[in-house]
């Protein structure tokens, strides 16, 4: 039974109408006192809970009837609805227990499929997670690994996947989110339809709006012709938001809308467009922190992490080490035309003792290089060693500055003038060895006052 609070009639009735049309049982309610007249007798599946009532407009009463729900029963989902322009009460309401919001006014697929959602992920037991019965049961083809960690990730995502919710996928560079995000993709009723991937890093705050959301000929100076955004792309897929941590602000309140009111209108157009996407962001930053500092909207935060999938450095997990080693040498065998590769069980074994900073990605260009030039099919430690870029090495790392001694921004300004010095000023190289794009490594560039190839750009 799904219960709907709310004290405006005509609001009650909607709903009521709309999720019973949908096949649900709903009961609605008025108030306070009604509310836990129906909770003495029953504990429903999910209560929607509208935060203003007309006696006031501070949402305060609403806020007091949330803490009671969850006083009452924490186990109780609860979506908010509330208006656009006190998605603040609805941020509140999040961090007192409520696990979605709804702003007024909704549009009824987004709303029943908001419900669907949480009440799937509500239901969903987790299971002790086996690689061989993660296999059979999903596709997981492309994420190689053992760890204990990694499995529990693999088994979360392969239950959230077939719902439409959105997910945050966090992590160092390097340790392969993007590749998580194609496999919730993959396991989602979504997956005949587009997966749009975007680097958020890679777009200007000019370019912004044109990039995700088109433009009408005209709109500006070179707009020869319309062009569709990659939300439009994306309709009835899914749309991988990678380096979400990097939008500015005004972006930041552009994106949120079409998020939350799944419309949106093309730059130099008045015409409302809805989409139907589910999203997927990743960032390697700490939004909790950006957030606190005011440089990434909480409401923007509670948006987008309904599930937040953290992935570990691969120096975490290092007997996967050697299971991805063999992946890449598989993989090159092919592309290189050297059916003999192969790594010594001594190499795999020094492998798992490399630091790699870098993740999976510093391991997969480090077996690529050496396997191009080792002179040998039978890859041992010293054609690694041979490989080895600045600041991989074991020895690199007891180098490090003391704690206390040096700023963050200092290091990151010493590190990316060493690279660049090391790399002879190619920003592709430098952005590669460093394990981030070309375009975050640009806004490093010109916010240090670092000259580089602009040739590259």
């Amino acid at each position: 039974m799904l219960l709907i609070v709310d004290d405006d009639l005509a609001i009650r009735t909607s709903l009521m109408l709309l999720l019973k049309k949908e096949g649900f049982e709903v009961k609605g309610v008025s108030s306070p006192e009604e509310t836990f007249d129906i909770l003495k007798k029953e504990t429903p599946e999910l209560i929607l809970l509208d935060l203003n009532f007309s006696i006031e407009t501070s949402g305060n009463e609403g806020m007091a009837l949330l803490q009671r729900i969850k006083k009452h029963d924490q186990a109780i989902p609860v979506i908010l609805i509330t208006g656009w322009g006190t998605i603040d009460l609805a941020v509140r309401g999040m961090k007192e227990g409520a696990i979605d919001f709804i702003t007024k006014p909704w549009q009824n697929e987004y709303l029943t499929q908001s419900v669907r959602t949480v009440l799937s992920l509500s239901k969903q037991v987790a299971v002790t997670a086996n690689r061989k019965k993660l296999d059979q049961q999903y596709h997981f083809e492309n994420i190689v690994g053992q760890d204990p960690r990694l499995l529990d990730i693999l088994e979360t995502i392969g239950r959230v996947a077939p719902t439409d919710a959105p997910v945050l996928i966090t992590g160092e560079s390097g340790t392969g989110k993007e590749l998580i995000a194609e496999a919730i993709h993959l396991n989602s009723k979504r997956k005949v339809r587009p997966f749009v991937k975007v680097n958020l890093g890679g777009i200007s705050s000019t370019l912004f709006e044109s990039e995700l959301f088109g433009h009408v000929r005209g709109a500006f100076t070179d707009a020869k012709s319309d062009r569709i955004g990659r939300f439009e792309m994306a309709h009835k897929g899914s749309i991988f938001l990678d380096e979400i941590g990097e939008l500015d602000l005004s972006s930041q309140v552009k994106l949120l809308r079409v998020l939350q009111e799944r419309t949106f209108e093309p730059l130099g157009s008045s015409k409302s467009r809805t989409v139907d996407v589910r999203v997927i962001c990743a960032t390697n930053r700490n939004l909790e922190e950006m957030v606190a500092q005011g440089t990434f909207r909480e409401d923007l935060y509670y948006r987008i992490n309904l599930i937040t999938v953290k992935l570990p450095a691969l120096r975490e997990r290092p007997d996967d080490i050697p299971l991805l080693s063999e992946f890449f040498v598989d993989n090159l065998k092919t592309i290189y035309q050297r059916p003999s590769l192969k790594l010594s069980a001594a190499a795999m074994k020094w492998l798992k003792t490399l630091p790699l900073q870098g993740n999976i990605r510093q391991l997969k260009n480090l077996v690529e290089r050496t396997v191009l030039l080792a002179g040998s099919d039978t890859l041992d430690i010293a054609d690694f060693q041979r490989n080895l870029t600045a600041g991989t090495s074991v020895q690199a790392q007891k180098n490090l500055p003391e704690v206390g001694s040096i700023t963050l921004e200092e290091m990151e300004y010493q590190m990316i003038t060493r690279a660049m010095q090391y790399h002879q000023n190619k920003v592709s190289k430098v952005a590669r060895s460093l394990g981030i794009t070309r375009f975050a490594l640009y806004r490093r560039l010109e916010k240090y006052g670092i000259s580089f190839d602009s040739e590259e750009v």
